[in-house]
């Protein structure tokens, strides 16, 4: 069964529901995305009922906005409990204390955080909502002296933030702060089979245009990103695994490799893949690998000889988070297609209200290694050229 919700499905998704005739449950109400879906979709009663006679039923959402749905209506589930344990980042952080004993970190109430004295904090640290979605409100903190100017930015910045999802998917009222985690980031998705074994779908490295970026603007998947990290992100699934029993179960991960090969996770995002169906379509592109079927149907991907057929090329998902500095409401349009004579191969241009919320839209991109200066060109943009 599939949740639709909002901000956004995208065409490769409903073309996968439709021709799997895959059953879907609209909670923020009936025919809100295509009509075409009428026959796939349940009514609320009728999907609670589909979950009650099958306790072996794999769920997905695209979108952490059905999360209220699902702890209203899913409680004799176990599902409320074991997302609340992934998606607010304090408990996870509790929930995995044993694995890294080490690790500081400290919940902050937001109405504190105006007289709070970092002075006792290991530096650099990140602040961060504790229930937070897409970097939102995420703020390194470089040296003590620099938090007098972080937190101005956090009351600043707050208000255009805290509207923009339900407080499931994004809370302000409570921080956390936490020791900076060094090391090259990756994001992948994931599932639990209904052995609880671990299945790898897809592995990106996150890059950054500098060591204070905190921004989502390029993920980037190849062969070699797949034959470097597939065992050890499998075996760090498994320790995740011991922690909380998982079977039949989606997530989307992301984390840190040292240079000594330690991985320490940043957050576990549950029930989903990437947001705004993001990394699970660029999979498609990518490598064929249609993660949403995989999932529900229980498939596991031949990663040997999927990367034993694959090229030296890059698949990037870049995020046009709005870095113009200019507010999305007086912007009256972005230049895509000027963007796209900046790259050789692009796949796939999918816009979005910049008067809403804060991107112009997502693109994924084909790149020759030899034409990396690409990705590098889009990571430090600030996008200003395309805007009217």
């Amino acid at each position: 069964m599939i949740l639709l919700d909002l901000p956004y499905v995208s065409d490769f998704l409903k073309q996968t529901i439709i021709r799997n005739n895959f059953p879907v449950l609209e909670p923020s109400g009936p025919k809100h995305f295509d009509p075409d879906m009428d026959s796939f979709c349940l009514t609320e009663a009728g999907a609670i009922d589909q979950v009650r006679k099958d306790t072996n039923l794999r769920i997905y959402t695209n979108s952490e906005n059905s999360i209220n749905w699902i702890i209203r209506h899913l409680g004799f589930t176990g599902f409320p409990e074991t997302i609340q344990k992934f998606k607010d980042k304090a408990a996870f952080r509790r929930l995995t204390q044993s694995m890294f004993p080490g690790f500081f970190f400290r919940e902050i109430a937001f109405d504190d955080i105006q007289d709070l004295s970092v002075l006792d904090f290991p530096v650099p640290f990140v602040i961060k909502p504790s229930v937070g979605f897409f970097s939102l409100g995420v703020y390194t903190v470089n040296n003590h002296p620099e938090w007098e100017g972080v937190k101005k930015r956090i009351h600043a910045d707050i208000h255009s933030i805290k509207t923009l999802y339900p407080t499931e998917v994004l809370d302000i009222s409570v921080f956390l702060a936490e020791q900076y985690i060094e090391g090259v980031e990756f994001a992948f998705d994931a599932y639990f089979d209904e052995t609880g074994k671990p299945v790898i779908l897809n592995i990106l490295k996150h890059l950054f245009a500098s060591g204070d970026d905190v921004s989502d603007r390029v993920y980037m998947t190849s062969k070699s990103i797949l034959h470097e990290n597939l065992d050890r992100m499998s075996y760090f699934l498994e320790q995740i695994g011991k922690l909380v029993p998982l079977k039949n179960f989606p997530l989307h991960v992301e984390v840190r490799i040292d240079d000594f090969g330690n991985i320490v996770p940043i957050e576990v995002n549950p029930l989903r893949f990437g947001g705004w169906c993001t990394t699970a379509d660029i999979t498609w592109h990518a490598y064929g690998i249609n993660s949403y079927e995989y999932f529900l149907v229980g498939r596991k991907p031949d990663w040997v000889q999927i990367l034993r057929e694959q090229d030296d090329s890059l698949y990037s998902l870049i995020v046009l988070n709005n870095s113009t500095g200019v507010p999305g409401k007086e912007i009256l349009s972005f230049d895509r297609d000027r963007l796209l004579t900046h790259f050789k191969h692009p796949l796939e241009f999918r816009p979005a209200d910049h008067t809403e919320f804060p991107l112009f839209g997502f693109l994924f991109v084909k790149t020759r290694v030899e034409d990396f200066d690409e990705l590098e060109w889009i990571l430090k943009s600030d996008l200003r050229e395309f805007i009217r």
